[in-house]
């Protein structure tokens, strides 16, 4: 699969500044955004899946950017967590939260300042995951609080045939699987995406 997550990354760091910050991260993402961490002054990390966190781990070692990060396990809505971070960044997990306006309360209380890095709402690439009903809810909620910046941006996961498609889907479920269905025998494969970004400021 061929997405250009250095572009993501280079847009999530021109969003907002993260130069000097701790941030609380919440999602591994399997290490896909690594690259953000390069100016920080820390990362921690938070995931309740193991695996993501040990990809991210990798990742980060391999970026030369192993010294940036801390690692927790558990559940963001439950676990305690360090009050040291300066902002909250859900990366390309809020969508996957069953009360994502609790989430984002949560953060609130920890940090001023709260980004949401995403899916967007109109991304097709939503669809072929089924997922198109939690992201709508996430962003649902995410309008509920005072957002100070918004930017929506455009990018394409490329797959070279439908296996690769399909092994990226599967674990999406049976609907996804379906969905995937109509690229059958196709190489070569293009699914437009989009992603947004959302800065949450609370006051005091």
């Amino acid at each position: 699969m061929a997405t250009d997550y250095l572009l993501m990354v280079r847009n999530l760091l021109s969003f907002h500044d993260l130069h000097d910050q701790t941030v609380l991260a919440v999602g591994a993402g399997g290490g896909l955004f690594v690259g953000y961490a390069g100016p920080t002054r820390k990362v921690i990390a938070v995931d309740h899946d193991g695996a993501a966190l040990e990809s991210l781990r990798v990742a980060a070692g391999a970026s030369g950017l192993a010294a940036k990060f801390e690692y927790l396990e558990g559940d963001f809505t439950r676990m305690e967590l360090p009050s040291s971070a300066d902002v909250t960044l859900f990366d390309f997990c809020l969508h996957e939260i069953a009360d994502p306006a609790a989430a984002l309360s949560r953060a609130g209380r920890m940090t001023r300042k709260v980004i949401v890095f995403d899916h967007g709402r109109a991304s097709e690439r939503t669809y072929y995951v089924a997922e198109e009903d939690k992201v709508r809810a996430s962003w649902e909620a995410v309008a509920k609080f005072p957002v100070s910046c918004r930017r929506e941006y455009s990018a394409q996961q490329r797959f070279s045939n439908h296996a690769e498609l399909l092994a990226r889907t599967a674990g999406q479920g049976e609907l996804a699987v379906q969905r995937a269905r109509r690229f059958e025998g196709e190489a070569d494969i293009t699914i437009p995406m989009t992603y947004e970004l959302a800065l949450i400021e609370f006051t005091a």
